[in-house]
């Protein structure tokens, strides 16, 4: 099988998703990090003509759009399956796929996670608290959204991993690490239990924010 490449800024959770996926399959890939903002630059523009990120190739195959991603790498790499039977499962996994980009990372995490995490980490930004208190409430509301399609299930596709919790997984781990996690989780500790039960994967540790940025420095 040829290798994928993984072509993003590292830290990206939408390339983590992609890379958990990949992981998850045991498939070989490496990371063709961008440095940020080169994937503005016409080299990624090429790639990606409205400058997003992750992009995947594969052979000479390129894909971009991460949900794309996944799916493409379910169906080339069938085993293990991360995509349920039942066509109402997999609606639900679909319907839990588009709230992560939609809803969770349009207007809460791209604000709260921003501001809290990545201006400050990789561009050393105060955080802006005023724009985190008005994306709170917009969070709750994931929050309680997510926790109820959870339900009392260990994964959101019931009892084995899907791809909606590897899209989802490495959202809610920057939330994890600030302080908005408690407020947004105290009432939803399914959304805790599942959370530690997915970091407690293999390919969820080999996918650390660290870990990443040590493998696109030997690339």
């Amino acid at each position: 099988m040829n290798e994928f490449i993984v072509h993003t800024i590292p830290g990206s959770p939408y390339a983590r998703a992609v890379l958990v996926t990949l992981e998850e399959k045991r498939a070989p890939y490496r990371i063709a990090p961008l440095a940020p903002g080169q994937h503005k630059a016409p080299e990624h523009l090429s790639r990606h003509p409205f400058g997003r990120m992750p992009v995947l190739e594969h052979g000479n195959f390129q894909l971009y759009e991460t949900q794309a991603i996944q799916r493409y790498i379910d169906r080339v790499v069938p085993t293990p399956p991360l995509s349920p039977q039942d066509p109402r499962a997999v609606a639900r996994m679909d319907q839990l796929l588009n709230i992560s980009d939609w809803y969770l990372f349009q207007g809460v995490a791209n604000v709260i996670v921003f501001q809290r995490v990545i201006g400050p980490r990789v561009l050393g930004l105060t955080p802006n608290e005023k724009a985190i208190a008005s994306a709170m409430p917009q969070a709750h509301l994931v929050f309680a959204e997510l926790a109820r399609l959870l339900g009392d299930k260990p994964f959101f596709g019931g009892d084995a991993v899907s791809l909606a919790d590897l899209m989802l997984a490495p959202q809610l781990d920057f939330f994890s690490v600030i302080s908005e996690w408690d407020a947004l989780t105290a009432e939803r500790s399914a959304l805790r239990s599942w959370l530690a039960r997915m970091n407690s994967r293999p390919s969820m540790a080999r996918t650390a924010w660290e870990r990443v940025a040590t493998m696109a420095k030997a690339a």
